[in-house]
């Protein structure tokens, strides 16, 4: 009986209970988490280097984080100095060869690498003591040769080179070049002109300069013992010589005065690379940093931010479109709004990602966007801590930043403290319109024209254009005279005659072309089979492996990328059979084509001929030869351009065929080197299957 009347006191208390809760409304936020971080073990050595270390016995491992904090340097007509030098440390020391020292790195399961100003490595815990040596001696004695100095080198003007037709690197850099001038530490770039003026000397002598313990830290965390530490760091650190104190070699930028459009061309772009943005002062140590922070990440933070949900939610101008905020206690940072889209919305793009800037600016953001920034944030600060390397770069922050000690400790309760006033107070600091620079890369032909027109908030922005070193030029121009005589029909016949004449193309019923191309070190091959039967074969692989495979057996056909079959439509068959052929030029129609006009397609002046309603064609005025060629495709409601170059045509079986083939991939434009072209041969109909 006692047990069945308790029973019902308690069914009672909880309806009452339940009664008293409203289910209406979101439950209060206690209070923030107290953050505790541990304290480092501070000491310094005579040389100025400062050491800090945290002992965290959780698990047996270790990792070391070398810092040098000095402002920028500006490297001039030796742009790309500081790369170099960083490239040839980590080989070794001079007490032992590049090969002993990667060897023996591998042995020990650790990893140890360098930057120009920097060094890391990690290791099992009782390898610690080793890992240390190895990484002091090859920081304080690098063995800079002659031969490394030179593939160091070799590898940067290869990269140079492979940036040079990258839309998205070259739009980086002159975004910055634009912001900061050429002539500051974050606005000057490499090039190859200024990376063969480096010397193995000056690569020493940058080394001697600004690789040194004056302003160093070095931060140790993991399974050790702080005294042991203390008596190996002596050991190996000390003779690490004192250099001269670092002192600047430049001015601080100006701001922009007034808003204007900067232009810069490429001929090969199939997207435009749209920024908006300003020069900032902003320091961590600042009140309203924080504030800062989620005033960019509710305007473009993310996914859910406001710029995302324009441009490609509302919009599908892009696939994304983001922001960002710099802070550095030695210069101005960039804002910078941006996106990449597709050519035909580039003005509109750009007067959304304003209008977005300037509406943050002028009106209060919602209590629900700035408690799901504050969400986002606290959830990666959390999430952040279980990783060592956050620890270290904390305990940096606030011995380089200038910051009270506690402030990641009260970290989370500033976070929650912050007001929607505060946001709004942070970007009218911080973001502008009035005296912005909208920098866009693209292709001018197809998007210069609008951007000239466009208008913000009533007014024409003016427009300035650049190349692609950031030198303001003349306004491009395009439209060029076409020869009296030329036509579509004679532009194909002079390409036909080009390759080796109408009639000995005639006799090619088939071509198979092997190449290989270069993606972050890796190789990537390259096949394509084409055949008088309508059939073709196009393969992309890399290790053995098919990334992107289209075949057409000459009725249907199919396109396989990453384990996934789909058979073409009504659509692509068509296309697809359209470009079956050997040489389809051969069977084109007087009256299905038409010359567009003369273009430049890298540099070289080329007749743009219709060939058909979804593919261009581009012919070289001088050679005759085709030089580039753009499909467009429909896909999920969206126009899609493909587009290859060709170049460096050379003879196979008494034709001409390109031996070069530009792929573009993404934004991204892969070069391929043929390898081999088979004609005749080589092909069978189990290549379409």
């Amino acid at each position: 009986m006692k047990k069945i009347v308790l029973s019902l006191v308690m069914a009672l208390t909880a309806v009452s209970l339940h009664a008293q809760i409203d289910r209406t409304s979101m439950p209060a936020a206690g209070p923030a988490p107290s953050i505790n971080l541990e304290e480092p073990t501070r000491f310094e050595l005579k040389n100025g280097l400062t050491v800090m270390v945290v002992e965290n016995h959780k698990l047996p491992r270790v990792s070391i984080q070398l810092s040098i904090d000095n402002p920028p340097a500006l490297e001039g007509d030796k742009a790309g100095v500081s790369s170099l030098a960083a490239g040839l440390m980590g080989n070794g020391s001079t007490s032992i060869s590049k090969d002993d020292f990667n060897e023996e790195v591998d042995f020990l399961g650790a990893n140890i690498s360098f930057g120009s100003s920097s060094a890391f490595a990690s290791s099992l815990s009782k390898y610690f003591p080793r890992v240390l040596e190895l990484m002091a001696d090859a920081a304080i004695h690098p063995n800079f040769t002659e031969e490394e100095f030179q593939k160091e080198k070799e590898r940067t003007l290869a990269g140079l080179k492979s940036q040079e037709k990258d839309v998205a690197a070259m739009a980086s850099r002159v975004q910055a070049a634009i912001a900061y001038g050429t002539e500051h530490p974050y606005g000057e770039f490499a090039t190859e002109e200024t990376v063969n003026n480096v010397t193995l000397a000056d690569a020493k002598a940058y080394y001697d300069t600004y690789f040194n313990p004056n302003s160093a830290y070095l931060v140790i965390i993991g399974d050790v013992n702080t005294k042991e530490v203390k008596k190996l760091v002596k050991k190996h650190f000390s003779s690490w010589e004192k250099g001269a104190p670092i002192v600047a070699n430049w001015e601080n930028p100006s701001p922009a005065k007034g808003a204007s459009v900067n232009f810069i061309d490429m001929p090969n772009a199939v997207q435009s690379e749209v920024s908006v943005q300003n020069i900032v002062n902003l320091q961590m140590k600042d009140p309203d940093y924080l504030s800062t922070l989620m005033a960019n990440r509710i305007l473009g933070g993310g996914g859910s931010a406001r710029l995302f949900q324009n441009l490609r939610e509302d919009k599908a101008y892009t696939y994304g479109s983001y922001s960002s905020i710099g802070n550095s206690k030695y210069s101005p940072s960039r804002f910078r709004a941006y996106a990449s889209v597709r050519n035909a919305v580039t003005d509109s793009a750009a007067v959304q990602i304003l209008e977005e800037v300037q509406k943050i600016i002028s009106e209060p953001v919602t209590q629900k966007e700035l408690d799901a920034a504050k969400a986002t944030y606290v959830g990666s600060f959390v999430m952040a801590l279980e990783q060592p390397s956050t620890i270290a770069r904390y305990a940096l922050n606030i011995e380089t930043e200038g910051l009270p000690k506690d402030f990641y400790k009260t970290y989370l309760e500033r976070v929650n403290a912050i007001t929607v006033a505060d946001v709004q107070a942070a970007a009218g600091k911080y973001f502008t319109t009035d005296n912005t620079q909208v920098v866009v890369t693209g292709k001018g032909q197809d998007v210069l024209e609008n951007l000239e027109k466009m208008t913000f908030q009533g007014k024409s922005l003016p427009v300035k254009y650049y190349n692609t070193n950031a030198e303001q030029t003349d306004k491009p121009e395009y439209k060029m005279p076409i020869p009296e005589g030329v036509t579509a029909a004679t532009v194909i016949e002079s390409y036909l005659d080009a390759l080796g004449g109408r009639e000995a193309l005639e006799k090619v019923e088939s071509v198979a072309i092997y190449a290989a191309g270069e993606v972050q070190g890796m190789t990537l091959n390259f096949k394509i089979i084409r055949t008088t039967k309508d059939q073709f074969m196009q393969d992309v692989s890399m290790m053995g492996n098919s990334m992107s495979k289209q075949v057409f057996n000459g009725e249907s056909g199919y396109m396989a990328m990453q384990g996934q079959k789909i058979d073409f439509d009504e659509k692509q068959t068509a296309m697809i059979k359209d470009e079956a052929q050997p040489f389809y030029e051969l069977g084109l129609s007087k009256d299905a084509i038409s010359l567009e006009g003369i273009e430049k397609v890298d540099g070289e002046s080329a007749y743009k001929v219709k060939v058909s309603p979804s593919r261009t064609a581009f012919y070289s005025v001088t050679t005759g030869q085709k030089i580039r060629e753009v499909t467009v495709v429909e896909m999920m409601g969206q126009s899609i351009e493909s587009t290859m170059n060709f170049g460096d045509y050379k003879e196979a079986s008494g034709i001409l065929f390109p031996f070069t083939i530009g792929q573009m991939m993404g934004p991204q434009l892969i070069e391929f080197k043929v390898e081999k072209v088979e004609v005749n041969s080589g092909v069978s109909d189990a290549d379409f299957n």
